[in-house]
């Protein structure tokens, strides 16, 4: 745990000096002009903001599965400085790495089929130097089941499914990027996975704060607080994630988090966008391709339910109860047989000769 703590703690630190020490400037101090001589208060919304559609893909993280699937923007109003919109997402959820479970001690199962749901608003400053957005949803997470990470067979495995609803605020400039964000699980949150584990959906609430090192390339770091699963998974994490925009609609990103439930956990994403503007002059594409802009219509972040699973108090095998025969099963010396809860020649206590 100590070494996962200074990992993350460097990761952190790292970025953060990478962020004080180089030596290009803030975006917005890199151009030449005000807004306005920029073009950014000539730009029609209605122009630069469209309906764009296109793929998504990430690797397992802390409580969240490896996925792909596909997610759309839709404008459903746009003003003259603001738009309302609905963002929608389906993922179809894979098996965990063989050994490492997403989860902590059950491995997930493949395939069943995410979604998450998204209406909000946003709407630009009175320079446009700043884009401002609320947004709200709900989001669900069907779960199969497989063995333990450790290898022992579990028995009795079920399917989970589990809901949550969320909200969050967005605040970008053409410099630095705030998204605060509230996940909060519904209905049946905590559901028997198998005989030995229950898994529970995590509350958690989070703030990041990214940096434009340039305009498509954001640093970010977060702090995010997690609860559930019999308060096994309670406590704090902290979060570094690096994104960068490859090539027109085409972003790339690494994260890295960690807090104790968890530990550290690398993951990496991607995502294609087709747009409706790819006819566009390249003066104004280069106008609309300015954080501020670009934030408009981009899709909203932290969308997954995360899912710990912690020992049912329950299952646990008691060394002072006897076998099928009647013989006890001692405490002071060692017992023939192992704790197996579920198992076919299973004990009504969990043992298996």
């Amino acid at each position: 745990m100590h070494l996962s703590i200074r990992l993350s703690l460097s990761l952190t630190g790292a970025a953060a000096l990478a962020l004080a020490s180089t030596p290009i400037q803030p975006v917005a101090a890199q151009e030449d002009g005000s807004a306005a001589d920029l073009g950014v208060m000539e730009i029609n919304l209605k122009d630069a903001v469209q309906f764009n559609w296109g793929f998504q893909g990430a690797l397992q993280g802390a409580g969240t599965p490896n996925q792909a699937g596909i997610g759309a923007f839709l404008p459903i109003a746009v003003g003259e400085n603001s738009v309302f919109f609905a963002d929608v997402l389906l993922n179809a959820n894979f098996s965990d790495y063989d050994g490492y479970s997403s989860i902590i001690n059950t491995e997930v199962a493949g395939t069943t089929i995410s979604t998450s749901t998204r209406l909000g608003y946003r709407w630009l400053n009175g320079d446009r130097s700043w884009m401002y957005g609320l947004n709200g949803g709900y989001d669900s997470r069907p779960m199969n089941t497989g063995n333990a990470d450790s290898g022992v067979t579990l028995y009795n495995k079920e399917s989970a499914f589990f809901q949550q609803i969320a909200a969050g605020l967005e605040a970008v400039s053409d410099t630095w990027n705030f998204n605060a964000y509230a996940l909060i699980p519904v209905g049946d949150t905590e559901q028997r996975l198998n005989v030995r584990y229950l898994g529970g959906a995590l509350d958690t609430y989070g703030l990041d704060v990214g940096y434009f090192i340039t305009p498509a390339l954001n640093a970010s770091v977060g702090y995010y607080y997690q609860q559930g699963d019999l308060d096994d998974a309670d406590g704090s994490g902290v979060q570094v994630e690096l994104d960068y925009q490859i090539a027109d609609g085409l972003t790339a990103g690494i994260n890295v988090s960690y807090d104790e439930a968890f530990e550290t956990r690398v993951s990496g994403n991607i995502e294609y966008r087709f747009g409706s503007n790819s006819t566009a002059a390249e003066t104004k594409k280069k106008t609309w391709q300015k954080p501020t802009i670009q934030a408009l219509s981009e899709s909203v972040k932290n969308r997954n339910i995360r899912v710990h699973d912690g020992a049912d108090p329950d299952a646990k095998c008691k060394p002072d109860m006897r076998w099928p025969n009647g013989v006890p099963i001692s405490i002071r010396y060692p017992v023939i047989g192992h704790c197996n809860p579920g198992a076919p020649n299973a004990t009504p206590d969990g043992w298996e000769p």
